[in-house]
């Protein structure tokens, strides 16, 4: 099969054969566009304008390079990143390592269920826990696709939704009165204060998604299978530097679409500090079709990435603690959090834009092991991290853990 599957590819053309490797790198980049990018993303532009655009510049350009070394890693040990770890770590740090990994995957659910709850409420007026048990369904059974079907129709599955996303969230760019000027000063990195800072997190940890970087290289590994030969694997690695590019311009555009929606048009608005609050905000600016079709790109949003989070909580687990458990059961486990804030009636998008710090929190624990498996020879052979790379992506763990480290001052300092 696998001997069939390469001599298929050998008679296509090279355009066609890089678009038939695609998929894995659009499943990670779902969770670059969920629930609360758009949490983060609106709140930075109505609150500080343009101010905040470098960060989803300078994220994105991280993404770019940690997402293709995940898919590199998976690719050529033929081993996900959890179970790489598995083989390094002791009993004990297995569980450690499990549970902080288990926590970022419960904050990422936590956004993508209250964010399709919230797209059901403002599409068609439904309790908030209603629309959280809902979307939980709908997830399961976009999981059913990958189970059953198998990754390729679950890729494109997702990639159809991604498109609707695109659509939803870049509508209102179009009609919306942006001052070009403005956005292009806010390439300059720069803070104005404290509250500056825990939106940066929140967006880097939005943008920049620990439980991707341990999915994706299950997702490359599963979809192209193990021990090629040389020339298949150069061929494949091509293929996955055109697979994360395109997906991640695709997400990064979609973030600094919705930043540059809500500086131009919901800038002083009151009660854009809220998602229900700017898509009211948005209908009564731009009309109540760019309204509708952002509330569909939430609800798209709110569905794929729940699923993929979900299925990234399954590699985990099972790579770190060769445990796994039905799908049904994790599904309803990392659904009761959502569903109580949603019951007990707190703030929904400050748990968004909370959900997303936390998940800031987790991405050294992810991009750290990620760096440093990369960068061993012995087990990465000729296609170890290049000295250049390495300086670029320490360079990167660095610049994430500084901003990290002034978010835990600013908020035990009480600042925030």
């Amino acid at each position: 099969m696998e001997r069939n599957r390469e001599e298929a590819e050998r008679t296509r053309g090279p355009i066609r054969r890089i678009v038939t490797l695609i998929g894995p790198a659009f499943v990670a980049a779902v969770a670059y566009v969920d629930p609360g990018n758009v949490a983060a993303n609106l709140t930075a532009g109505a609150e500080y304008g343009y101010l905040l655009v470098w960060v989803l510049v300078v994220s994105n350009l991280m993404a770019v390079l940690i997402q293709y070394t995940s898919a590199k890693l998976g690719l050529v040990t033929g081993r996900s990143m959890p179970e790489l770890l598995r083989g390094r770590l002791g009993r004990r740090g297995r569980l450690a390592y499990w549970g902080q990994a288990e926590i970022v995957a419960a904050m990422t659910d936590l956004a993508e269920v209250i964010g399709g709850a919230l797209a059901l409420y403002l599409l068609f007026d439904l309790p908030l826990v209603i629309g959280g048990l809902i979307v939980g369904l709908v997830s399961l059974a976009l999981l059913a696709v990958q189970s059953r079907h198998g990754q390729r129709q679950f890729e494109l599955v997702i990639m159809f939704l991604l498109a609707i996303i695109a659509i939803g969230f870049m509508a209102g760019l179009v009609v919306s009165d942006t001052d070009w000027g403005g956005a292009a000063a806010g390439l300059v990195p720069r803070f104005e204060g404290p509250g500056t800072v825990l939106l940066a997190a929140s967006m880097l940890g939005a943008t920049v998604m620990p439980h991707v970087i341990y999915l994706h290289s299950s997702l490359a590994r599963d979809r192209h299978g193990v021990g090629h030969d040389k020339p298949r694997l150069r061929r494949l690695l091509h293929a996955s530097k055109w697979d994360v590019a395109a997906s991640l311009v695709i997400a990064g555009s979609v973030n600094i679409a919705m930043l540059l929606l809500a500086a131009g048009s919901l800038r002083g608005v009151s009660g854009t500090d809220s998602i229900e609050g700017a898509h009211a905000a948005i209908e009564s600016a731009l009309g109540p079709i760019i309204a509708g079709a952002f509330a569909v790109g939430l609800l798209a949003s709110g569905l794929a990435s729940t699923s993929v989070g979900c299925y990234a909580g399954s590699a985990i687990m099972g790579g770190l603690l060769h445990r796994h458990i039905p799908v049904w059961v994790r599904r309803s486990v990392t659904l009761i959090p959502a569903l109580l804030l949603l019951g007990a009636g707190a703030n929904p998008t400050w748990a968004l834009v909370i959900s997303q710090v936390v998940l800031s929190l987790g991405i050294p624990f992810a991009v750290i092991p990620l760096v440093r498996l990369t960068s061993d020879r012995e087990l990465m052979g000729e296609h170890v991290n290049s000295r250049t790379t390495q300086v670029v992506a320490w360079t990167v763990v660095a610049l994430i853990v500084a901003l990290n480290a002034a978010l835990l001052v600013l908020t035990f300092a009480g600042q925030i």
